[in-house]
């Protein structure tokens, strides 16, 4: 396995996650970019790096992938809140021949929810079932819902034809799928999906012990990218393992 050198973009609890478990795997974290003027003194440097992972804030991180296109440096983005934009960050990526893993959450085990959730949504409609997802994040977390909320969501929608928009209100409707999103403490992240009919429900749950699995899950999506050009996302890394 190659070795990397990492630059970690916001570098708060998660980015601590991400340099210990870098470490373990055999790469070198030699730059750490937390501010404006981290950018600033240290750009000659970042330009040397093989991979840059962004766990920053919303507010920045397409900022944050631009700079690491301009530089011409591969990034994996774990930051969400920031998908208004993704388009735009994917043909930016495409035209300028660059290289970007993005994820919701970077978890395996959630990754395997997505993909059970998926099922779960396609079988609902023929059954009479009705669906709704739950999390809870810890207070500093920014976006809600959850980026992860929302792709559990939107993967139910594109699935099951009974609903056309989620919303985190009491649903008006039920073509409306409803997200109870709550933040509490210091949970690291639970999400579940419920699936009601008037016999029975069903239930799908994953909840992270700690944020080491999604620094995980990172480093291998670091991994695949190296030496890979173009948008990849979690399907991509799971299909090869």
């Amino acid at each position: 396995m190659q070795k990397l050198r990492i630059a970690l973009i916001g570098y708060g609890k998660m980015g601590q996650e991400l340099d210990a478990v870098a470490r373990e795997r055999g790469h070198e974290i030699f730059l750490k970019l937390d501010s404006e003027r981290d950018w600033l003194n240290s750009i000659d440097q970042f330009m040397q790096a093989d991979m840059a992972i962004d766990f920053s804030i919303p507010e920045k991180a397409v900022d944050n992938i631009h700079k690491c296109f301009d530089a011409g440096v591969p990034v994996v983005v774990g930051t969400t809140g920031w998908y208004l934009h993704l388009n735009e960050v994917i043909n930016w990526c495409l035209t300028q021949q660059q290289s970007l893993f993005y994820a919701p959450n970077f978890s395996i085990g959630m990754n395997i929810m997505f993909m059970l959730n998926e099922k779960l949504a396609g079988l609902s409609a023929k059954f009479n079932y009705e669906l709704s997802i739950k999390e809870i994040h810890h207070i500093h977390k920014k976006d809600l819902p959850s980026g992860t909320a929302i792709r559990l969501a939107d993967e139910i929608i594109k699935a099951a034809p009974q609903y056309e928009r989620w919303t985190v209100e009491p649903p008006k409707g039920k073509s409306e799928l409803f997200i109870d999103a709550a933040r509490e403490g210091d949970i690291t992240g639970l999400h579940q999906v419920f699936a009601f009919s008037e016999e029975d429900v069903i239930s799908l749950t994953h909840e992270a012990y700690s944020r080491k699995g999604f620094a995980r899950g990172a480093i291998m999506a670091a991994e695949f990218l190296y030496g890979r050009k173009g948008v990849f996302t979690m399907k991509d890394l799971l299909g090869q393992l």
